[in-house]
């Protein structure tokens, strides 16, 4: 499990009780006006929850216990002024071998991520089609994230890794080719159409439609008559 900016305390467990555990605190001006700092935010496994950790194989457990150990020495009997900096390059290296194996993980769990997708599918076609857009407007990543139970961000590197488009990218093609359908087969304005699908504001839904197809909603019609 991966945090930034939390609190984190350390209570005894009962005699009996051990666990095998590693972490790594640090306080922020560590890593400010490194190049971790300037990027630590990229990082996207920091907003996972719990239940999306990363599950290493026993190879991938000895690269990051390898990391874990360097930065122990450091710790131990760093001296001079290089101390921290190699403090700073080993989690750095650390974070990008997790990065690494996250990528690994949505490839090997692929059967996974196909039945998420698809459940986003549906569940995308089933609030266009049905009454969810007059209840809610537009539709958002974290209401299709909530809905297969997964965190935005870890939500939004599956759905990138599957389908090359970012959920946010995704809904809006999907948007655009419920608008295409009803500008084909029925006579509704455009403006009708744009509150139909949850725009607020008819204009909105033009600048989206033009960026998209390259034609403004009236000469997309106009086209296929």
């Amino acid at each position: 499990m991966f945090c930034t900016r939390q609190v984190a305390e350390v209570s005894a467990l009962e005699d009996e009780v051990k666990l095998n555990v590693y972490g790594i605190l640090f306080h922020p001006d560590l890593i400010r006006g490194t190049a971790l700092g300037q990027h630590i935010k990229s990082y996207g496994f920091f907003s996972y929850s719990v239940s999306e950790a990363l599950h290493l194989s026993e190879r991938e457990r000895k690269i990051i216990m390898d990391c874990f150990e360097k930065i122990q020495i450091e710790l131990q009997y760093g001296v001079d002024k290089l101390s921290k900096r190699l403090i700073v390059m080993n989690i750095e290296l650390l974070l990008s071998y997790c990065l690494r194996f996250y990528e690994r993980q949505f490839i090997t769990r692929e059967h996974i991520s196909l039945d998420t997708i698809q459940k986003f599918e549906n569940q995308i076609e089933a609030y266009l089609s049905g009454d969810l857009v007059q209840k809610h407007g537009l539709p958002t990543v974290k209401y299709f994230a909530d809905s297969v139970f997964l965190s935005p961000n870890y939500f939004g590197d599956l759905v990138k890794k599957e389908t090359g488009k970012s959920p946010r990218e995704y809904i809006q093609f999907k948007l655009i080719e419920h608008a295409k359908e009803r500008l084909s087969v029925t006579e509704l304005t455009i403006s009708e159409i744009a509150y139909e699908l949850g725009f607020q504001y008819p204009q909105h839904f033009g600048r989206l439609f033009k960026k998209q197809v390259g034609l403004t909603p009236n000469e997309y019609r106009k086209s296929i008559e």
